[in-house]
C-alpha cells in the first residue's frame, strides 16, 4: 500500500501507509495453504503476487488523484483513462506480470452523460494501448462528498488491475540488481498522474484563477500542457521479456518520485545507484522549479 502524497506531509503519509500495510499483512494467514495464497516477494513490490499453483496472480490499485481538476478546468475528459490505465498496468509490469484486465470504480456527486460517455471512451482507447480488457466497474452517486471546479459533474476515478505471470519466468523480485547493472529510464509526457496539488498551487499563486489558461509555450496553455495523457510503458516493458531481456528490477516512478521508487528496487541487495547520464526534466517541470 502507498500513499499519494500530492501537497501533503510525505512523512504522514508513509506513516498511514504502514499503518494500512500492518493491518493488510494480519489477512495473510487468511489464504495460507490454500490457492490465492500471498506469494513471497519483495514488500515493497509494486503489486501483490498471488499463488494459484501454475497460474500467478499479480494485483494492484491506483486512482489518478487531483488531474481530475485538469479535465473539469478545460473541459476535456477523454485523455483521463490513459493516466489511470498507466497507473495500474505500469505497477503490474514492474513486477514481471503481462498486463490482463483492469476494473474501475468512479464516484461522483451527480450523474452527467456526456463526461461518463468521454471518461470510458478513453478508458476503451487506452486499454485499447494496453491490450487489456474492462473486466467491469461501478459508478457511485455520493453527493456532497465529492466535490470538484466548476459546476459540471465532480467525480473521483480509481482502478484495480490485474496480471499474470508466466511461469518461466517468475516474478521481478529485485534480488538480482548489482553492480554492474544498467538503469534504462523511460521518459514521461509530463506529470502523469502525480503531485497536481503542488502544481496547481503554484500556478494559482503565479497566474491567478485563470492559471489553466495561461500560455505555457506560446502555443499551447498550462492547462493543456499539464493535462497531457500519461506514456503508458507497461506493452514495452513486457516486449523486453519476450524478446529474452533479463529484467534485474524496474521501477515505477510516481508519487514518491525517483528517491522513494527507486529506492524500492535497490534495497533488496541495500545497492546505490549512479543516475549520470539522465535525461533532462520535462519543460513543465522546469518551469514549476
Amino acid at each position: 500500500m502507498e500513499s499519494r502524497a500530492e501537497g501533503v506531509n510525505l512523512d504522514l503519509g508513509n506513516t498511514c501507509s504502514r499503518k494500512a500495510l500492518s493491518w493488510a499483512k494480519k489477512t495473510v494467514e487468511h489464504r495460507s495453504g490454500k490457492p490465492g495464497a500471498l506469494a513471497l516477494g519483495p514488500e515493497d513490490a509494486f503489486a501483490t503476487i498471488l499463488d494459484f499453483g501454475m497460474t500467478k496472480i499479480a494485483v494492484t490499485s491506483d486512482g489518478i488523484g487531483t488531474k481530475i481538476e485538469l479535465a473539469e478546468r478545460l473541459g476535456t475528459y477523454d485523455t483521463l483513462g490513459f493516466d489511470l490505465v498507466a497507473m495500474v498496468v505500469d505497477d503490474l509490469a514492474a513486477t514481471g506480470a503481462h498486463p490482463v484486465g483492469i476494473s474501475n470504480i468512479l464516484d461522483v456527486d451527480s450523474l452527467d452523460e456526456g463526461i461518463v460517455d468521454d471518461l470510458m471512451k478513453g478508458l476503451h482507447d487506452a486499454a485499447t494501448v494496453a491490450g487489456i480488457v474492462i473486466t467491469g466497474g461501478e459508478i457511485a452517486q455520493l453527493g456532497e462528498r465529492i466535490r470538484g471546479w466548476g459546476e459540471r459533474m465532480h467525480f473521483n476515478w480509481c482502478g484495480t488491475g490485474v496480471g499474470v505471470l508466466s511461469e518461466e519466468a517468475g516474478f521481478v523480485d529485485d534480488s538480482r540488481v548489482g553492480p554492474g547493472d544498467v538503469i534504462v529510464s523511460l521518459a514521461s509526457r509530463g506529470l502523469r498522474s502525480n503531485g497536481f496539488t503542488l502544481a496547481r498551487n503554484i500556478l494559482q499563486r503565479a497566474h491567478g484563477d485563470d492559471w489553466h489558461n495561461t500560455s505555457f509555450d506560446g502555443k499551447t496553455s498550462w492547462g493543456q500542457t499539464l493535462l497531457s495523457p500519461s506514456r503508458i510503458f507497461a506493452p514495452a516493458v513486457r516486449r523486453l521479456e519476450d524478446c529474452g531481456v533479463p529484467l534485474h528490477g524496474v521501477a515505477h516512478i510516481t508519487g514518491g518520485g525517483i528517491p522513494d521508487n527507486l529506492a524500492r528496487v535497490l534495497a533488496a541487495n541495500r545497492y546505490g545507484a549512479a543516475l549520470d547520464t539522465l535525461f533532462p526534466p520535462h519543460a513543465a517541470m522546469r518551469r514549476l522549479q
